[in-house]
């Protein structure tokens, strides 16, 4: 096979070496891919190639495309609103789209969320979504496109016709230490959401223990080489660096956290998560042209929650999407409840300085609210409920987290959860700086 005139063989010496390589050479070499013409070794040495030279924009941009391209490309142009989504580059506790989606569409824009699983110490939102009894993500393209007309929201999972060069590529990054990569990343995360047929993107851009960017320096990198594919494309593209220092809210787990959000979708929640809908979705309104400011877009927002409209959107999305829409008024009733629920107690005096989220997730991983491999089944009614967070002064013996789990009263799962959560607090004699925001940075088209 030739790729721009050129063997693929020909194509990894020239990136290995520094040199830029041409669109049509880039198009071609994502065919090879999606076709499976170009064999694994080839396309893994193509991926190592890039990770130590990167790309130029104008690279990144051909090589995006060619990704989008591989597969079916959304046609949601009969939806006149206008269509605009959010990509969490993920965290502990993380389940924002639940109630950020449901709002943005009750203030007039379409949400078309294509979501992912979890694997490791983050949370996937179809993960949540499949703890309401009879919830399904597995929706045909065209059911999608008319739950979004018809309701301006609908969440699924990537069909294997959408990008399916990524899942090639993604596989393959994930066992040639190439994960790491920037433009890699990049173009893994646009590949998918421009397939999806939206006019702009809020990506929000976990920073701190508890994500993949552990300093900002590499998430404002990840930005721009998001926004530089978005602007190739012609869309607008608005990145938001939030802090993941600690678990957003207080429940880590599906069931625990889909109840969280149906408590931001009735005006309350935990502060942190409501912040974060409300600014998110207060961007996602801005891009679509319907908030002239981000404070006006946070204040529509805010006024969904409080008002009912956004958990009236989401009762109508999950009947649509076959779940029980009985789980917005009698919660607890109707999605799965954990057989045990074991405190977890301060085993001294002190104030809570840190909270390493990535332990907390790991900690609901062994509880099984996790997956270590994709084939792994989650139990959706696992999970921790954090009673102390950052700055809380708490005495030994005091709760800190309460394990929900349904292994084993002796199962060594549980103490090994449980020391994991106390390896994650940590006690200090005085109060750390009182965080305010979890907003680090806002970077606007």
């Amino acid at each position: 096979m030739r790729d721009g005139g050129r063997l693929p063989v020909e194509l990894i010496r020239s990136k290995r070496d520094g040199e830029a390589l041409s669109a049509d050479e880039l198009r071609g070499f994502i065919a090879g891919v999606t076709d499976g013409s170009i064999p694994d070794y080839q396309v893994a040495a193509m991926l190592m190639a890039i990770y130590f030279r990167g790309m130029t924009d104008g690279e990144l941009a051909a090589w995006a495309d060619a990704m989008v391209r591989s597969g079916d490309v959304l046609d949601l142009s009969a939806i006149a609103r206008a269509k605009v989504d959010k990509h969490s580059t993920g965290g502990v506790g993380d389940k924002i789209s639940i109630p950020l989606a449901p709002a943005v569409a009750a203030c007039g824009v379409a949400v078309p969320m294509v979501s992912g699983r979890g694997l490791g110490h983050t949370g996937g939102t179809l993960d949540k979504l499949e703890s309401i009894p009879g919830f399904r993500v597995d929706l045909d393209v065209a059911r999608f496109t008319a739950l979004v007309g018809e309701l301006g929201v609908c969440l699924i999972g990537q069909t294997s016709r959408v990008a399916p060069a990524d899942k090639r590529l993604y596989a393959l990054r994930d066992v040639t230490g190439t994960i790491e990569s920037i433009p890699l990343i990049a173009s893994s995360i646009m590949s998918k959401k421009l397939a999806e047929g939206i006019d702009g993107l809020v990506l929000d851009c976990k920073v701190g223990t508890g994500a993949f960017m552990k300093d900002a320096e590499r998430a404002r990198a990840l930005c721009t080489a998001i926004r530089a594919i978005g602007h190739a494309a012609g869309k607008r593209v608005t990145c938001v660096l939030t802090d993941m220092d600690a678990p957003i809210g207080k429940a880590v787990g599906n069931a625990l956290e889909i109840a969280e959000s149906i408590d931001v979708m009735r005006g309350g929640g935990p502060a942190d998560t409501r912040e974060l809908t409300v600014v998110l979705g207060g961007e996602m309104l801005c891009l679509a042209g319907v908030a002239a400011t981000a404070d006006e877009g946070q204040a529509r927002i805010a006024h969904a929650l409080d008002d009912g409209s956004a958990l009236a959107v989401f009762r109508r999305v999950v009947a649509a999407q076959g779940g029980n829409p009985e789980v917005c008024e009698r919660t607890a009733e109707v999605l799965p409840q954990a057989a045990h629920r074991v405190p977890v107690l301060a085993p001294r005096d002190g104030v809570i300085a840190a909270v390493d989220a990535e332990d907390v997730g790991m900690a609901a991983l062994v509880l099984g609210a996790g997956r270590r491999t994709k084939d792994d089944v989650i139990d959706p009614g696992a999970g921790i409920v954090l009673a102390a967070g950052l700055g809380d002064r708490v005495r030994a013996g005091q709760p800190l987290a309460e394990l929900h789990h349904n292994l084993g009263p002796d199962d060594p799962r549980v103490a090994a959860a449980r020391g994991r959560f106390l390896g994650a607090i940590h006690l200090a004699e005085t109060a750390p700086p009182p965080r305010t925001t979890r907003i680090l940075e806002i970077m606007r088209s």
